[in-house]
């Protein structure tokens, strides 16, 4: 169950256009390493001409050549004296950075996002990097703003985009486990928020905006095609075996899956269910002793609870 929640990474068609499959063609024959930045921005200039490939094609190659290892945070050294030594030492960090993810194929989200800002920025495409905090485990419901990821937006034509070609990439339990994916490529604000919290609320996209507070009390919510405004019912992450109830009522706007199963550890169990103008309710019993809840339609999980 915990694997499931280490990196949320789900398929998606967002964004298709039907140059794409040139471009991701064009692509795989690409070299897998680069020697500086410069190299691979002359590969996009004569292989691309339009906004679109050319950030389709930065991310592409991304996800296909640069594995998420850990180990990198330990190559760099993050401290300073004073804000002149500071400004000096991130610059030149973010240079080596951009190299070893480049000549390597090995990088944290740093590597990832930096790569991909550089060479925006030389085809001259507006962009900049976001920094915030994520939800992908139960114990990330209800804690404090953390800053601990970072991912991009770009500008395509007169319109900004959101990317995270870290999580497009893979996912890492213990390793990294490459599985290329392009949900996390213009992805759309209100997806994007369900594990994506930014340390400047405007970078969130949406309108009317999402409050942290909001955010981290929230469900964990694993299926791509439920929004936090499909969530009626527990809105709130945390849910109390003391309580004075003996069963969780859950109403969920979605289509009616065929079965909905419920597990508070490795057993999962079905439940009865009904739909009624869109929205599916069902109950879930309590149990004490638990730490987390999974609900699942059709055998995925699609919501998760913290239980205290």
């Amino acid at each position: 169950m915990k694997k499931l929640l280490v990196i949320l990474c789900f398929t998606s068609f967002l964004g298709f256009s039907q140059d794409y499959e040139r471009v991701d063609a064009t692509i795989e024959l690409y070299p897998k390493t680069f020697k500086k930045a410069e190299d691979f921005s002359k590969f996009i200039t004569r292989d691309f001409f339009t906004q679109e490939d050319k950030v389709r094609a930065i991310y592409t190659w991304l996800i296909q050549n640069v594995r998420y290892d850990p180990d990198e945070y330990k190559k760099f050294n993050y401290s300073f004296t004073n804000y002149r030594e500071r400004n000096q030492k991130e610059e030149k960090t973010r240079a080596k950075i951009i190299e070893r993810t480049l000549q390597n194929g090995i990088a944290v989200c740093e590597g990832y996002a930096f790569v991909f800002e550089k060479l925006c920025q030389l085809q001259g495409i507006e962009n900049y990097l976001i920094q915030g905090d994520t939800k992908t485990h139960f114990k990330d419901i209800g804690r404090p703003f953390k800053k601990n990821h970072m991912w991009n937006a770009a500008k395509i034509g007169d319109t900004w985009f959101l990317f995270d070609a870290t999580w497009g990439a893979g996912k890492f339990n213990g390793k990294f486990i490459k599985e290329p994916t392009y949900f996390y490529y213009k992805t759309a604000p209100n997806q994007l928020i369900k594990s994506h919290y930014p340390e400047m609320v405007d970078d969130t996209f949406l309108n009317p905006t999402l409050m942290f507070s909001e955010f981290t009390k929230g469900p964990l919510i694993i299926s791509p095609n439920l929004i936090s405004e499909d969530i009626i019912s527990p809105k709130n992450g945390t849910l109390y075996s003391n309580s004075s109830m003996n069963e969780i009522y859950f109403e969920i706007k979605t289509t009616a899956p065929k079965e909905i199963q419920y597990s508070y550890g490795d057993q999962k169990e079905s439940v009865l269910f009904r739909e009624k103008e869109g929205v599916v309710h069902f109950t879930v019993p309590v149990q004490m002793g638990h730490t987390s809840l999974l609900i699942y339609f059709d055998d995925n999980p699609v919501l998760g609870y913290k239980v205290e």
